[in-house]
């Protein structure tokens, strides 16, 4: 073989989609090219955007957009609940009812439609009072909300042919078209922006984009999964997805709480301003250690398969592998972030937006703890039972939102208030949805909790380490990285060498072992593809 023709068969062979493991891997490369290519955009739009409204109005956005994602909930969500069903059903060859079950997704997303516009109705006219808007900003606040209310709408049902794609475990097939999509998304930002369209022209962005994806996964699932269509569904088949989009609409609640609480909380009871900080500094770990989260996302859908079969062993397993993954790569990612952030965001937006080592560190922390708790997250939708983990994670918010307002509204600890309070409260799920896995899937939580200890340890010291070094050479920092190369070089080598130590550290001899055989069964398979 010929030393051109060997790397073609090598690249052909992995995007080729023969078996369960390999579409895993395809789906969590697409994931990771469409995510690149978001956070891309992110880097190249967040200055343009700082520069253009200010220090005030780009916080107010970042408020502004974490406060109407409160809403979508009220759209019920039944686009979760078909992925989680088509996942679970993967092996049917009963097409007919999988177009019955779109059928009943879209009969849900009418019921649900005067709920949403009547919630985004009455955000958009009292957010302004809520976030003590300046009178001369009153009615842009109100226009942008309600645009961004309208996307919500539109959002719920544009996303029912990815959902679709995703169940079938075929999120793969979009691969390339769909980063091209990110960047025309990126095209309405910087379109605006150019045209000083404010916040308003902001939101139209997000709008259009919304809508341009919607009709880019249209096309495309209507190439690769011949069975899409819509049925008239049977009343108990709507019954059924009614009442998982019911527990999907409160997880939902519970994500949105989760993921931009902080914001609110911290805009409403210290200052619009602190918030533009907050969300510079937390770009970075945010951003990365999401990438995590999304290729997991990705992953997810072919252990639906495994779980709906039955095979409760082998989903222990890949579980295991999917968390030993996660905590791999959170660590090292994160301790190279405490440690390299405040020179990024110097080089990228000024250093006097970096929050401080101390809210740099428990941002990461709390990123790395979020990345967990979605993983478990994801894992029990697709044993289709909610209830307990829905009510688990309203407690957690309850306590987190309660826990975090105190810290911020009374004791006045900011940043560093916050985080604390968010992760005390995330420890109910952090701990309750493990419980859950377990005694679906027939595995104690003393046995997960043991597995545990020696990665955290790690992680506890490595974190320590890059915080301590941060502080050392905050000083120099500034004459030592004098631009973006040097920083790739010493953020990459860092990362690499977070990475090594985490491996061997962190991880026990068999989970080294998996990991190696995992990732040689992939190219091998590829070689002979």
């Amino acid at each position: 073989m010929s030393v051109i023709s060997r790397p073609i068969k090598l690249i052909s062979g992995l995007l080729s989609d023969n078996g369960l493991t390999k579409k895993a891997y395809l789906n969590a490369l697409t994931v990771m090219l469409d995510y690149g290519a978001s956070v891309a955009v992110t880097f190249l739009i967040t200055p343009l955007m700082l520069a253009g409204l200010g220090n005030y109005l780009f916080g107010m956005w970042q408020v502004l957009n974490r406060m109407v994602g409160y809403i979508t909930p009220a759209s019920g969500r039944p686009g979760f609940a078909l992925k989680a069903t088509l996942a679970n059903q993967q092996a049917s060859t009963d097409y007919a009812q999988k177009r019955r079950y779109v059928g009943s997704t879209l009969l849900i997303w009418v019921i649900f439609l005067p709920l949403l516009i009547g919630v985004g109705a009455v955000v958009s006219w009292y957010v302004p009072y809520w976030v003590h808007a300046p009178a001369n900003y009153v009615w842009i606040v109100r226009l942008a909300a309600a645009v961004l209310s309208a996307n919500l709408v539109i959002d719920a049902l544009a996303s029912v042919p990815q959902v679709t794609l995703q169940g079938e475990n075929l999120g793969y097939k979009r691969m390339g078209m769909s980063v091209v999509m990110v960047f025309v998304g990126g095209g309405f930002y910087w379109l605006a922006l150019s045209l000083h369209l404010g916040l308003v022209g902001i939101s139209a962005a997000v709008f259009c984009s919304t809508l341009a994806t919607g009709l880019f996964y249209l096309k495309v699932v209507g190439s690769y999964v011949p069975w899409f269509g819509v049925e008239k569904p049977y009343p108990e088949e709507t019954r059924q997805m009614l009442r998982l989009s019911w527990w999907f609409m409160g997880w939902n609640l519970v994500t949105s709480l989760l993921l931009v609480s902080d914001v609110v909380v911290l805009g409403v009871l210290q200052s619009v301003e602190s918030v533009t900080n907050y969300t510079l500094t937390k770009y970075v770990p945010e951003n990365l250690i999401g990438v995590i989260v999304i290729v997991v996302m990705g992953i997810i859908p072919g252990l639906g398969k495994i779980v709906g079969t039955g095979d409760h062993g082998k989903a222990i397993r890949v579980r295991n592998e999917i968390n030993s993954f996660i905590w791999l790569a959170g660590t090292a990612l994160g301790a190279s972030i405490v440690l390299w952030n405040r020179t990024f965001l110097g080089l990228w937006v000024g250093v006097d937006h970096y929050a401080g080592t101390l809210p740099n560190l428990l941002v990461v922390i709390a990123a790395l703890q979020l990345a967990l708790i979605r993983s478990d997250g994801n894992v029990i939708d697709l044993t289709l039972r909610m209830s307990q983990k829905v009510l688990l994670g309203l407690i957690s918010v309850v306590v987190s939102v309660g826990a975090a307002s105190l810290m911020v509204g009374y004791f006045d600890a900011g940043i560093v208030g916050l985080c604390l309070g968010i992760m005390g409260g995330r420890l109910i799920i952090s701990i309750g949805y493990p419980l859950l896995i377990g005694k679906f899937l027939g595995t104690t939580l003393a046995v997960q909790l043991k597995g545990a200890i020696r990665p955290a340890l790690v992680t506890a010291l490595l974190f320590a380490a890059a915080a301590g070094l941060d502080r050392v050479l905050s000083s120099s920092a500034g004459s030592v990285i004098h631009g973006w190369i040097l920083f790739i070089v010493a953020a990459g080598i860092t990362g690499l060498l977070m990475l090594g130590v985490s491996f061997y550290a962190g991880l026990s001899a068999e989970q080294r072992d998996g990991m190696v055989r995992r990732i040689r069964s992939a190219m091998s398979v590829a070689q002979s593809s």
